[in-house]
């Protein structure tokens, strides 16, 4: 039993490694099947994406440090996917997505992962300033950042495989926020945990938001397909008509135009702030389910697109330090992180991809234990304190 390290990039000390690949063979591990491997990708939108595959033996998790830790996507040995089909079809190198430019929208060019970060200054809607100038873009800059270290590190005793990548975002002058991201897993796990802490690293307080935008497509989700989470309220973010304020928690078929809908969530958690949010396809027979702790993330939305499927059937499960509000808003309300200078924030976010109707069965019945008597209080309409359509 042992426990090694590698690191496969380290702009300080000039070292990439444009292949790499290491497996239990290797190290005689206890654990067989499992293997982490490094390539480059070449040509188109994708070109010179760094692409890190662990392969559990039961789960292949494909993770991109180029794009600020993101997770592309996981696949079974069968072939199924968890995760969606984008119109954009990635992985796209951040040189390809004008963030900053002048809609404020530019992080959609590059958005088809399972998982992106978005952060760190902010992680809402676009804001611009009296001159009609973006102050803060879409969902913020982390997720379209490299990462500047990775490592990759095996626990043969523990049985764990961990990639850390350290991203940071900054500018001279005004912020210096560091994420170190550790994305671990299990040999022989179909789940994986994102492991995050962002660093204020300079000399002067300031203020973050973290919002973890985990999206889910066909076929797992479509017509049937149901959340289920322990609420105490939901509200959706804009006026709605009553038949979708009522169906919050429900998936339809996909439909062409179909304008997206957005709910916000109060989770009800245990007495040490744990809780779980579970999505499950029409069947009961698979599913992907979350596990957070709302003293690190208290602010939950369910963002459902459902579109034609060439235009990217998908529903967003985001826990967050706030609601992905203008930024203003959210600073009125209290929803943003401060830090002191050399301080840091922490969150850990467990993903558990729910193979079989037995899995699904005991998450939900864990999910309806934590609801236990409490009613869900929906609303009709946006309300105050999460909105300002209301």
């Amino acid at each position: 039993m042992s426990k090694k390290s590698w690191i496969l990039t380290d702009t300080a000390a000039g070292v990439h490694q444009d292949e790499f690949r290491i497996s239990a063979v290797d190290m005689q591990s206890a654990g067989k099947g499992w293997s982490v491997s490094q390539r480059t990708l070449r040509g188109g939108k994708q070109d010179g994406v760094d692409l890190i595959e662990v392969d559990t033996g039961s789960m292949k998790l494909s993770i991109l440090p180029t794009r600020g830790m993101g997770v592309w996507r996981a696949e079974l040995p069968s072939g199924e996917m968890l995760g969606w089909q984008s119109p954009v079809h990635g992985p796209v190198h951040p040189k390809f997505v004008p963030v900053d430019e002048p809609s404020g929208l530019g992080w959609l060019d590059g958005f088809d992962e399972l998982m992106v970060r978005c952060g760190l200054q902010s992680n809402g809607e676009p804001v611009f300033d009296d001159q009609g100038r973006v102050t803060y873009p879409l969902h913020g800059h982390i997720g379209n950042l490299p990462a500047q270290k990775v490592e990759v590190i095996v626990d043969d005793s523990a049985g764990t495989i961990t990639v850390r990548g350290v991203v940071e975002e900054s500018r001279f002058h005004f912020h210096k926020l560091r994420l170190t991201a550790s994305i671990v897993t299990k040999i022989g796990s179909t789940s994986f945990t994102l492991d995050d802490e962002v660093e204020n690293y300079g000399g002067t307080p300031t203020g973050i938001q973290m919002l973890y935008h985990i999206n889910f497509g066909e076929p797992m989700v479509g017509e049937g397909a149901q959340v289920v989470a322990p609420v105490r309220e939901v509200a959706p973010n804009a006026p709605l008509d009553s038949a979708a304020i009522e169906a919050w928690n429900a998936y339809a078929a996909p439909k062409a135009g179909f304008v997206e809908e957005v709910f916000f969530l109060d989770l009800i958690g245990d007495d040490q702030g744990q809780t779980q949010v579970m999505i499950k396809n029409a069947a009961g027979t698979s599913g992907a389910a979350m596990s957070l702790n709302l003293n690190q993330l208290p602010c939950y939305t369910v963002w459902k697109n459902m579109v034609a499927s060439a235009d990217g059937y998908v529903t967003g499960l985001e826990p967050a330090t706030n609601l992905p509000n203008a930024k203003p808003f959210e600073e009125s309300q209290g929803r943003v992180v401060n830090l002191e200078a050399g301080e840091a924030w922490s969150a850990k976010v467990t993903v558990d991809w729910l193979t079989n109707a037995e899995e699904v069965a005991t998450t939900e019945q864990a999910v309806r234990a934590l609801q236990g008597d409490t009613s869900v209080n929906v609303q009709t309409g946006p309300v105050a304190k999460w909105s300002p359509l209301s």
